[in-house]
């Protein structure tokens, strides 16, 4: 078994990878504690936002400073190290699975339930938002949110807010410009060349009980204004001051840097550092609940899962100035958690045994030699309703669920399409100096992960979104299956009952000669749910794919609500320009009202050929030189 040690790898949105044995520290051996307590941590205010217009820029070529190394580490550890560049967050030596042999899924003839549904925010949106000072950015990273009539979108690094018909509520609004920093880079005027600070892993829900918002993100501070890394980072919590998202909200900040700092406790992170990796969001009737991947920031180490418990009543008030912090370091049977998800509820049917309960899933393959395992674990934090109280005082505790044995997927596959970017590196003869003047990159070495088409990455078998729904808890993750005789990437599903911590249904999911990847699980109060994710293959190009979900009969047949016009054709597609494997994916969301599931995924929605892209690398505004992402939005009715 791979383990974990106060010396031991990196991930995140945030930086790249170096390939260093994980093993644990002593104190955090096999078989580890079951049950934490919190330590009282600050939280700081961050003053109050407001929703500008957004602002596009005149779509220049590139710039010569397109790529920011801070955000360019990889969130899932794949099956392969990165090159040391960047902030150091890998789980190292992950092995890749031994495939489940399951029987094909199948495809539908129609797409049963697909509603209004419309692209969303995309590459080109990205990069030219706030007249352009931005970077180029992958993967998107997706966070969705609905209620009250609004659908709210957030990527990295920029959100908007649609109507429920699709209609745009506000322009494209860049992330620093929300939470009141300076711009991701300035590129031009007297000030060209100044960083802001590098914001990453957006999520966001919206509450029912309490009709907000809540968006978060992952904040890296700067040393000034320069491009060097302070080591500071901090988790920024939205709440939105009213139902409405596009009016006011108020900003609190949760240093994560755990080095003994701005109240924060001293985790021991080697380089004098830790990093909050990852972060994602959940609510019970209670609290509000932050999960991250804590590693070391400037050097190797993992150091478990943390969770950051806060008052939903204290958020909402504008009141709140403590965090609960649970560090599952030397907890579970592998001495630590490992992207520990927070489950969410589609309505206010909350978990109220044990003086309030909220509940969250994680999975354990990374940690094996084998790249597979045979078990879930299911945390729950109870006695939540002491946040409303001056003395609170929850608990955390975590158990194991065994499972069908499921293991890190293999890279998904795309066929061959028009590729501008790969064709202007590699161009020696048509405009030789466009690896330079439109790539940005001194090569000709278009080498791709995965030639000939290059491939995506699948995620490294860690939990997806996960949700408590009809007094169930439900979850997806993506697995190898082996589906007539060839390894693909997968799904694996589980409902659950988590008050007895036991399985009610589990299933595998996989198309032949096709990919699933990054599965988002969606389900209503009455039990009836979706899974959406990336469907892409031998001849299929990365498309937004969802299917049915029940305790009954699990998941139905694969249906697609955007299908892919063209291959990925993104800057870390490319071994040049150093990322250490393709950044497509991280994770996707759905987001549920009433009887309606809204869903958002990754796919690619232009195309466009060399000589297109020569006389405008926008393509007319589909994407830009470096990158052609884009996300699909859809309201289904399972």
């Amino acid at each position: 078994m791979h383990r974990f040690t106060k010396a031991g790898v990196v991930i995140a949105a945030v930086g790249l990878i170096v390939a260093v044995s994980p093993t644990l520290s002593a104190s955090a051996s096999s078989g580890g504690g079951s049950t934490a307590l919190g330590t009282a941590v600050a939280l700081v205010p961050g003053g109050q936002a407001t929703l500008s217009v957004g602002t596009t820029s005149a779509d220049p070529v590139t710039d010569t400073t397109e790529i920011d190394t801070a955000t360019l580490g990889d969130a899932d550890s794949g099956t392969t190290g990165d090159a040391p560049l960047g902030v150091n967050r890998t789980i190292t030596d992950v092995t890749k699975g031994n495939g489940h042999t399951i029987n094909p899924s199948v495809k539908a003839k129609s797409n049963p339930g697909l509603g209004v549904n419309f692209q969303g925010l995309n590459f080109h949106d990205q990069r030219f938002a706030n007249g352009g000072n931005q970077f180029s950015v992958e993967p998107p990273d997706q966070g969705l949110c609905a209620g009250n009539g609004f659908v709210v979108e957030v990527v990295n690094d920029v959100f908007r807010v649609y109507h429920t018909d699709g209609s745009p509520a506000t322009g494209v609004i860049d992330l620093n410009t929300f939470y009141g920093y300076p711009p991701a880079i300035v590129r031009s005027g007297p000030n060209a060349g100044q960083r802001g600070p590098s914001l990453t892993d957006p999520s966001c829900i919206y509450d029912v009980a309490t009709g907000r918002f809540f968006l978060s993100i992952l904040t890296l501070d700067h040393v000034g204004t320069t491009p060097a890394n302070s080591g500071n980072n901090h988790l920024d919590l939205a709440v939105s001051n009213s139902s409405d998202p596009t009016g006011g909200w108020t900003i609190f900040k949760i240093p994560v840097q755990n080095n003994g700092t701005q109240g924060t406790p001293d985790h021991g992170c080697a380089g004098g550092f830790c990093l909050g990796d990852y972060p994602h969001i959940g609510a019970d009737a209670n609290g509000i609940y932050l999960t991250t991947n804590e590693f070391s920031f400037f050097k190797p180490g993992f150091y478990g899962s943390q969770v950051y418990v806060i008052s939903k009543a204290a958020l909402v008030a504008g009141t709140a100035t403590t965090a609960l912090l649970f560090n599952t370091l030397g907890m579970g049977p592998d001495g630590a958690g490992f992207t520990v998800w927070p489950a969410t509820v589609p309505g206010t049917m909350y978990q109220l045994n044990n003086n309030g309960t909220e509940f969250f899933l994680s999975s354990d393959a990374v940690f094996s030699s084998t790249g597979t395992s045979g078990q879930i674990l299911e945390w729950q934090m109870t006695n939540t309703a002491s946040l409303n109280t001056t003395s609170p005082s929850p608990v955390l505790s975590v158990g194991t669920i065994p499972v069908d044995t499921y293991g890190v997927p293999p890279r998904a596959t795309q066929p061959a399409g028009d590729r501008p970017l790969s064709q202007c590196i590699a161009d020696v003869v048509i405009m030789p100096h466009c690896n330079t003047a439109i790539a940005g990159i001194g090569t000709h070495n278009n080498a791709t992960f995965g030639p000939p088409n290059g491939k995506l990455n699948s995620n490294d078998s860690r939990m997806q979104q996960v949700m408590y729904a009809n007094g169930k808890l439900w979850g997806a993750l993506d697995t190898d299956v082996v589906v007539n005789g060839q390894d693909r990437a997968g799904i694996a599903y589980y409902v659950i009952n988590p008050n007895a911590g036991k399985i009610l249904l589990q299933g595998q999911a996989g198309l032949a000669s096709s990919d699933l990847t990054y599965p988002a699980v969606g389900v209503t109060d009455s039990g009836r749910g979706i899974i959406a994710f990336t469907l892409t293959g031998d001849s299929t190009f990365p498309s937004a794919g969802y299917a049915s979900l029940d305790s009954i009969v699990g998941m139905g047949p694969v249906a697609t609500a955007a299908s892919g016009v063209g291959p990925w054709d993104g800057f870390t597609s490319y071994i040049a320009y150093g990322a250490g494997r393709p950044r497509w994916g991280d994770y996707g969301a759905t987001s549920v009202v009433g009887g309606t599931i809204w869903a958002a995924s990754e796919y690619v929605a232009q195309t466009c050929n060399y000589a297109t892209y020569l006389a405008d690398p926008t393509c007319g505004g589909t994407r830009a030189a470096l990158g052609n992402w884009s996300t699909h939005v859809s309201a289904i009715t399972p």
